[in-house]
């Protein structure tokens, strides 16, 4: 009996324990080491109104999370324990939080602030803080966390759809290193009326810590400061930003900055400069140090950063225009003569700003477009207008350079007031009226006609000199020679003079000797043709005193008519001239007488060495 009751007393403290340990598994959770056990109690009283996770004990979701491992006590028909994976953000990502409890947001905020709850992990600790519902500041970097899936949902580039976002939204924002960041946030205190921008605060390690920001009294909006280059962890829901190039300041420019965000402006021009404020870096208005070449990271959204050339700057007021295009709107002066006579000048205008001017001058006139329209435009044109009123056309053309060098020194002394220094001013192309220039035109014309002959002229006066030397070049193997003829020839006559001289002095003596001699000989000869002249007077004599006589016996005999003309027979005869019948008788006195003599002419005289015999009238014939 014994026995039967202690096998029985056995079978029931095994099945006692049998059932206590069957009780204890329906209680036990395992996590996995991935997971998480989101525990939901079925009974318990009932939550605050408008609470969503019990942190008491209540029915509903539980503010703690199951860690890994083994777990009792949750009995099944008071519990509900859901196994729930890690939330994984990958590297260069990030998530967003939205948290469905917690207390209200603010109405002058957007996101919910942070609180210390371990990146979200300490759901107890996020709503014991003050942790408030939707949208946090706080967001999830690249990890692995424990996140409670009934208070926070988080977004993640594979969800981001479900939430309006795209994939590229939930990455790690990345400015390159020729760009810059403009930031815009959406959450903060609103920015001070008359701010263009909110200002720069410290401590939120570019705007990666949104908390510190607002804490810091960060305002809403376009921010002052800018991101540079690098990756950074920013919250999309809270800031955004837009990537612009970096403001390059080219070679041979400066950049004037003029800010419209920072401190309040502190005049650093002194008191001769009395035409705008400079202000040092960081306030309000034209920085007085200007940014040299480079490139710089300038919000332009909330600064203007004005180019100033500091190379030489040419200015046109003529049809042609720069690269530049300041003097797009410039166009040729038109002026008006002292005779009445309108007409154009183009005009080019050097000038020079030099680096520490240049803040001076964009805070004078506001920009090199302005210097060009409402400072150098007057200034060169109404200098020229006035200039020509005072001359005729013809003496402005003529006296051009001093007309240059006159605008010069006045446009100089003009922009020197500016700070601006004038480097030259040259007067370009003059259309005058072309009436009065049609005449000039003619008159020049007719000089250069005039001139061209003159020219050709001397060309062909040139072409004969050259010719002409040209020839004496071609013949100078000629001319040497000749020269060196000269010279023999030199020799030669050298030699001839001096045998000249012995031939001379020779025959000199020889003709001395013969004119002695000639000289005895003429006197003899002489001598001689006086003696046998005399003789021969004598001889002529007695003969003309004998022919004279025998003359006058003839015509005593023959008559006068009869003994001519017997003496001009006997001429004729002598010539062999017949004139006259060998016979002729005629009547009157003597014609017997002739025809008688004529006869005898005829037979008798016979020529004698081929010369007639003169019968001269005594009978004797003559030669």
């Amino acid at each position: 009996m014994e026995a039967i009751l202690f096998h029985w007393a056995t079978w029931v403290a095994l099945a006692a324990v049998m059932f206590i340990v069957v009780v204890l598994l329906s209680s036990l959770q395992v996590i996995g080491a991935n997971q998480s056990g989101l525990v939901v109690r079925r009974f318990g009283k009932s939550l605050p109104s408008g609470r969503l996770i019990a942190m008491e004990g209540e029915a509903g979701y539980q503010a703690d999370l199951l860690p890994p491992g083994w777990h009792f006590g949750y009995w099944p028909w008071s519990y509900k324990v859901v196994r729930t994976p890690l939330v994984v953000i990958p590297p260069g990502e990030i998530g967003l939080v939205v948290a469905a409890d917690g207390e209200a947001t603010p109405a002058e905020n957007i996101l919910g602030h942070e609180v210390d709850c371990d990146d979200f992990q300490n759901a107890r600790s996020f709503l014991s803080n003050g942790g408030e519902r939707g949208r946090q500041l706080g967001f999830l970097r690249a990890g692995t966390y424990r996140i409670n899936p009934a208070l926070f949902q988080v977004v993640t580039a594979d969800n981001a759809d479900q939430f309006g976002m795209r994939a590229h939204d939930l990455q790690v924002f990345s400015v390159p290193s020729d760009k810059v960041g403009i930031v815009s946030t959406n959450d903060g205190r609103p920015i001070a009326t008359g701010d263009l921008a909110a200002s720069v605060v410290e401590g939120h390690d570019n705007f990666q810590r949104a908390q510190a920001f607002i804490d810091g009294g960060g305002g809403r909006g376009l921010q002052e400061q800018v991101l540079l280059a690098g990756s950074w962890n920013l919250n999309p829901w809270f800031v955004r930003v837009e990537l612009v190039p970096m403001t390059e300041i080219p070679i041979g420019f400066v950049g004037v900055v003029v800010s419209y965000v920072g401190k309040e402006h502190l005049d650093l021009s002194g008191e001769d400069f009395t035409h705008g404020d400079l202000v040092e870096k960081g306030r309000k208005g034209v920085w007085i140090d200007a940014l040299l070449p480079g490139r710089h990271p300038i919000n332009t959204r909330v600064m203007k950063v004005e180019l100033v050339p500091t190379t030489n700057i040419v200015l046109n007021w003529s049809q042609r225009i720069e690269q530049h295009q300041y003097d797009a709107k410039l166009g040729p002066v038109t002026v008006r003569s002292k005779d009445g006579f309108s007409f154009t000048i183009d005009v080019s205008q050097i000038i020079h700003i030099g680096m520490r001017q240049a803040p001076r001058v964009i805070s004078r006139v506001g920009s090199m477009q302005n210097l060009v329209d409402h400072v150098l435009q007057p200034t060169v044109a109404n200098y020229f207008r006035n200039s020509a009123q005072q001359v005729t056309v013809l003496e402005f053309l003529s006296a051009r350079s001093q007309r240059q060098n006159e605008a010069f020194d006045a446009i100089k002394q003009a922009l020197g007031a500016y700070d601006i220094e004038c480097i030259d001013t040259l007067i370009g192309d003059i259309q005058p009226p072309a009436e009065l220039m049609k005449t000039q035109t003619d008159r020049k014309i007719a000089e250069e006609l005039q001139r061209t002959y003159e020219v050709q002229r001397e060309a062909q006066l040139r072409r004969q000199l050259l010719e002409r030397e040209t020839s004496v070049a071609n013949m100078q193997a000629e001319v040497v020679r000749s020269e060196q003829m000269v010279a023999i020839s030199q020799k030669n006559a050298m030699a001839m003079e001096e045998t000249a001289r012995g031939d001379a002095a020779r025959v000199k003596l020889a003709a001395e000797a013969e004119a002695q001699s000639m000289r005895f000989k003429a006197i003899a000869q002489a001598e001689g043709t006086k003696l046998a002249g005399d003789a021969e007077a004598h001889a002529t004599k007695a003969t003309g005193i004998a022919r004279a006589e025998a003359y006058r016996e003839g015509v005593a005999a023959m008559g006068s008519e009869a003994y001519v003309a017997v003496q001009l027979a006997s001429v004729l005869g002598e010539h062999q001239v017949k004139l006259v019948p060998d016979i002729a008788v005629g009547g009157g006195e003597g014609g017997l007488a002739q025809a008688l003599v004529s006869t005898m002419l005829k037979t008798s005289v016979a020529p004698k060495n081929g010369v007639h015999p003169v019968v001269k009238p005594n009978g004797a014939a003559g030669a």
